[in-house]
C-alpha cells in the first residue's frame, strides 16, 4: 500500500507564509505527477498546483506569484510554499499523486488526508 501524509498547516495572518509538506510512503516504485488541491467549506475542490517528476510546474491563477510547488524525489515528498497569504486561501489542502506501486506492481492515484490552513485578516 501507498500513503500520502500532509503536514505544515495551521494559522497565519494575511500576508504571512506557511510551508506544506506531502510525504509518500509504502511500496513505491516511482511517483509521476504530484498535485496540491484545496477545498473550502461549501466549495468545490480546487486544483492549486502540479509538478511533474522532472519539475515542470503549473499553478492556478489565484495563487500564481504567491505559491511555489516543489518536490524532492529522493524523499518522495512534495512541498507547497505559500507566501502573501490571503483570507481566501483558507481551506483544507490535500496532496494527490500518481504512483506506481512496487509490490504488487500497479498504478495508483493516492490522496492524503488533508491539512487545515486558516488565514486571518
Amino acid at each position: 500500500q501507498v500513503q500520502l501524509v500532509e503536514s505544515g498547516g495551521g494559522l497565519a495572518q494575511a500576508g504571512g507564509s506557511l510551508r506544506l509538506s506531502c510525504a509518500a510512503s509504502g511500496s513505491i516504485f516511482s511517483i509521476s505527477i504530484m498535485r496540491w488541491y484545496r477545498q473550502a467549506p461549501g466549495q468545490e475542490r480546487e486544483l492549486v498546483a502540479t509538478i511533474s517528476r522532472g519539475g515542470t510546474t503549473n499553478y492556478a491563477d489565484s495563487v500564481k506569484g504567491r505559491f511555489t510547488i516543489s518536490r524532492d524525489n529522493a524523499k518522495n515528498t512534495a512541498y507547497l510554499q505559500m507566501n502573501s497569504l490571503k483570507p481566501e486561501d483558507t481551506a483544507v489542502y490535500y496532496c494527490n499523486a500518481g504512483v506506481t506501486q512496487s509490490s504488487p506492481i500497479r498504478a495508483l492515484e493516492v490522496w492524503g488526508q488533508g491539512t487545515q490552513v486558516t488565514v486571518s485578516s
